[in-house]
C-alpha cells in the first residue's frame, strides 16, 4: 500500500482545526521557553488568535462530503463541527478572563493556557469520537486536563480540596464508563466502532439482553458525570467553589458541551434499539437536576455556589431535548447551548471581576453595586436574567425551544416540570439583581463601600473588558437575531442517521395513512 492509498484513508484534513490547535499548544510553549516571563502578554492572544482559527477551520469544513477520519474513529459531521466550535470558543473566552486572574494568583500563564489547550483539544475529540479508543482516549485527554486546572493554584487549600475530590469523583465514574462501552465491545464480537456495535448487537439479536441494559446504565453514569446531572452532581459544588473561577467558566461550557455530544452519537448510534430504557433514565436525571439544582440554589450564600447548582439545573433544561429523540429536540439542546456559552462566561467574567477588585464571591457583598460599578451590574444582571428565561433574552428563546420540541415529542408533565422549576430560578437570579441595583446607598455592603477605583488600564484588565463586553452583547442580542443561530442548529442534525430513518419511517406511516383514507 503506496503513501498515497494511506493518506486518503486517513483523510486528515477532517482533523484540520484540532491540528491549528496542536500548533497553538507548541506555539505557546516555545514563546514562553524563548522569551520566558515577559511573554505572559502575548501567550493569551496568540492561544486566542489559534483557537479563532480552528473555529475558522470548522465553517471551511462545513458539509464535507467525506468528514470520516482514520477510517471511522471520528466522524467531522455537522454535529461534531456545532460542538467543536461551541468548545474551541467557550476556551477561548475563557483565555480572555484568564489572564489578570492567573497572573494575580502567582502562577505561570503559559503553562495554564497550555493545560486549558490540552482540555480544549480532548473536548473537540471528544465532540466527533465515533469508535471506543478514541471516546475514552479524548474522555481521559478533557478530564486528566481539567483535574490539572482544578487544582492550579496551588497554594490555596480550597484549590488542592476540590482538585482530589474532583480526581477520585471522575476516576470512579471514569472506570464504571469505561466498563459500560468494554461490555459493548463483547457483545458486538469485538468491535469498537460505533456503528459496527450497533451492527452486532442487532444482528446477535442481544437489543433485550441483561448486558445491553447494563452497560447503557453505566454509560449514562459516565456521562451524567460529566454532565453535571444529579445524582452524579458531588463534584459540582465543591469545585464550583475551591477551583480557579476561569476554570470553573470553561468546565461549565465547554465540558458539559462535549458531554451532551458524546450522549448524542452514542445513545443515537448504539442504543436505538433500547430507545426508551434510556429516555427513561434520562427523565430521571432531568427531573432530580431541575429540582435538585434550582431547590438547593436558593440556600446558597456564594456566588460560585449558585452557579454551579444553577448549571446542574440547566443541565435538565438540556436534557429535555435528548428525551425527545427528535430533530427539533436535538436542534434545541444545540441552541441552547450556544446561547448559554454568552450568557453563563458573561456571568463568571463579571464573578471574576468582582473577585479581583474586592476579594470575595459572597452574594450579600454584591449590595449597592450599581453606585460603584454600572457595567459589572449590567453585565450580571443581563447574563442572571437571560439564564433564567426573561424575556426578550437569549435564554428565553433557548428555553422556549426546548420546552416547544419536549411538547412536540409528548413530554407535556416534563414540560410543565421545567416551567415551574425556571420559575423558582428566576427568584434567586432577581434576588442578586435587586441586591445590586435597588439597595440604597447607606445600605451598601463594606465590599462595595471600599470598592477601588475602575481602571481598565491596568495589566490583564483590558481582555477582560473584551470578554465582558463581547459575551454581553451576544447575550442580549442572540435572542432577538436568533434565526441564524436556530438555521445552524436545525441543519447541524439533518445527517444523524437514526433521525433521518424516523424521517423517511415516518413520511412511509403518513403516506400509506394518505392511501387508506383514499380508498376509504
Amino acid at each position: 500500500m503506496d503513501f498515497a492509498n494511506v493518506a486518503s484513508q486517513l483523510n486528515a484534513g477532517t482533523i484540520l482545526p484540532e491540528g491549528i490547535v496542536v500548533l497553538t499548544f507548541l506555539g505557546v510553549l516555545i514563546v514562553d521557553l524563548i522569551l520566558g516571563r515577559n511573554s505572559s502578554r502575548w501567550i493569551g492572544y496568540l492561544a486566542i488568535a489559534g483557537l479563532l482559527a480552528s473555529i475558522v477551520a470548522l465553517y471551511f469544513e462545513w458539509d464535507n462530503a467525506n468528514p470520516l477520519f482514520f477510517a471511522g474513529a471520528f466522524n467531522g459531521d455537522n454535529l461534531s463541527i456545532v460542538f467543536r466550535g461551541i468548545v474551541a470558543l467557550s476556551a477561548a473566552v475563557t483565555i480572555l478572563m484568564s489572564i489578570r486572574y492567573v497572573e494575580q494568583s502567582g502562577t505561570a500563564l503559559a503553562e495554564f493556557i497550555a493545560i486549558l489547550l490540552t482540555a480544549t483539544l480532548g473536548g473537540m475529540f471528544l465532540s466527533g469520537a465515533s469508535e471506543l479508543v478514541m471516546i475514552f482516549v479524548s474522555l481521559e485527554t478533557l478530564s486528566i486536563s481539567s483535574y490539572l486546572l482544578t487544582g492550579y493554584t496551588k497554594r490555596d487549600p480550597r484549590s488542592n480540596e476540590a482538585a482530589l475530590k474532583y480526581l477520585l469523583i471522575g476516576a470512579a465514574s471514569t472506570a464504571v464508563f469505561l466498563y459500560g462501552v468494554s461490555l459493548l465491545y463483547g457483545l458486538s464480537g469485538g468491535q469498537t466502532e460505533l456503528n459496527a456495535i450497533a451492527n452486532g448487537i442487532a444482528s446477535a439479536n442481544l437489543s433485550q439482553s441483561l448486558g445491553i441494559v447494563i452497560a447503557l446504565v453505566f454509560a449514562i453514569a459516565g456521562i451524567g458525570f460529566k454532565i453535571s446531572a444529579a445524582p452524579f452532581h458531588q463534584w459540582t459544588p465543591d469545585v464550583y467553589e475551591g477551583a480557579p473561577t476561569p476554570v470553573i467558566a470553561f468546565l461549565s461550557v465547554g465540558s458539559k458541551a462535549a458531554g451532551f455530544a458524546l450522549a448524542i452519537r452514542l445513545l443515537t448510534t448504539v442504543f436505538p434499539l433500547v430507545a426508551e430504557e434510556w429516555k427513561f433514565v434520562f427523565t430521571a436525571l432531568a427531573v432530580l437536576s431541575m429540582v435538585l439544582g434550582n431547590v438547593v440554589a436558593l440556600a446558597q450564600t456564594s456566588m460560585k455556589r449558585m452557579l454551579a447548582y444553577s448549571s446542574i439545573a440547566q443541565a435538565g433544561f438540556v436534557m429535555i431535548g435528548l428525551i425527545a429523540d427528535t430533530q427539533a429536540g436535538y436542534a434545541s439542546m444545540i441552541f441552547y447551548l450556544l446561547v448559554y456559552l454568552f450568557m453563563n462566561l458573561c456571568g463568571f467574567t463579571c464573578v471574576i471581576l468582582f473577585s479581583l477588585r474586592t476579594g470575595t464571591d459572597q452574594i450579600a457583598e454584591y449590595s449597592g453595586l450599581y453606585q460603584k460599578d454600572p457595567l459589572l451590574t449590567l453585565g450580571l444582571s443581563i447574563s442572571l436574567l437571560s439564564l433564567g428565561g426573561i424575556p426578550p433574552l437569549a435564554g428565553f428563546f433557548g428555553k422556549i425551544y426546548l420546552f416547544w420540541a419536549g411538547w412536540q415529542a409528548g413530554l407535556y408533565w416534563l414540560v410543565l416540570l421545567g416551567l415551574i422549576t425556571s420559575v423558582v430560578s428566576i427568584y434567586y437570579y432577581i434576588r442578586v439583581v435587586k441586591m445590586m441595583v435597588v439597595k440604597e446607598p447607606q445600605e451598601m455592603s463594606n465590599s462595595v463601600k471600599n470598592y477601588p477605583a475602575i481602571s481598565w488600564n491596568l495589566p490583564g484588565f483590558r481582555p477582560l473588558q473584551v470578554g465582558l463586553i463581547t459575551t454581553l452583547i451576544a447575550t442580549s442580542i442572540a435572542g432577538i437575531l436568533s434565526n441564524p443561530l436556530f438555521t445552524l442548529a436545525n441543519n447541524s442534525v439533518t445527517d444523524i442517521p437514526t433521525l433521518q430513518a424516523k424521517t423517511v419511517d415516518s413520511t412511509q406511516v403518513s403516506a400509506i395513512s394518505t392511501e387508506q383514507a383514499e380508498g376509504l
